[in-house]
């Protein structure tokens, strides 16, 4: 390519490096796109299903690890495929727990550069490169949430989800923390500092609900669909389109 004699050399270097850029930026949308279509196509037919977060960073051995693996097993007899961030951790424990039982373990996988591998406990795998696709594919297919406890990702998760229901973005659907002794301080916060400062409505702290029993968790999603069933409704289906 001929320089302009007129446009000092680094400053045409830079002019060809922007136009690189943004010729690869158009491209990236046709990525999102065909991840969007390859993730829909792939997930159609798991519902209804539950996704369950929590750490990475969970050794096997570790009760939290233990307890989600059991909430996955019982979840997946009971009919749900279980959805997990498909990584190491309680990730992990959910796909084996699922795996375990009679339903499909699914596995949403993102390429990190650091943390995340695969598990090897999945029936369906998809990867992703964009957080923000795997993000609404976690919302899309699932009628409940079981967060365990976790970082910063699971933080991320648990807010995207409260926010969605808040705003009417997304059906209601039950949000479930396990382990009351991790959350509690995260809730007292909710219903104490934002609900009393009038940051969020008091009854948006009843978006969550806190369960530590295996048991409990299957059965309170089970009475959140008694009279509506699992599948979204017209409306719902609407709604769900403009995530």
């Amino acid at each position: 390519m001929t320089t302009n004699p007129k446009i000092p050399h680094h400053i045409d270097t830079e002019l060809v490096n922007n136009a690189k850029y943004n010729a690869r930026e158009s491209w990236r949308m046709f990525e999102i796109m065909s991840e969007f279509v390859s993730a829909t196509e792939r997930l159609g037919d798991i519902r209804p299903a539950v996704s369950i977060f929590g750490s990475a960073r969970t050794p096997p051995d570790h009760p939290y690890y233990q307890l989600a693996e059991h909430i996955a097993h019982q979840l997946s007899d009971a009919g749900f495929s279980v959805i997990s961030g498909g990584g190491p951790g309680i990730m992990e424990a959910a796909n084996k727990g699922a795996f375990l039982g009679a339903s499909p373990s699914v596995g949403l996988n993102i390429q990190l550069p650091h943390e995340q591998h695969n598990n090897p406990y999945q029936n369906i795998s998809q990867t992703f490169s964009h957080f923000f696709v795997r993000k609404v594919m976690f919302v899309k297919f699932a009628s409940a949430y079981v967060v365990m406890p976790g970082g910063f990702g699971t933080m991320d998760e648990l807010m995207e989800a409260l926010t969605l229901i808040q705003t009417g973005k997304t059906r209601k659907i039950p949000i479930i923390l396990v382990q009351r002794s991790f959350w509690h301080g995260l809730i007292d916060w909710f219903r104490n500092t934002l609900a009393e400062q009038g940051m969020i409505n008091k009854e948006d702290v009843d978006l969550i609900t806190i369960i530590d029993e295996p048991e409990a968790v299957v059965c309170a999603i089970f009475d959140h669909y008694e009279k509506q069933g699992f599948e979204p409704n017209a409306q719902e289906r609407e709604i769900q389109l403009y995530l």
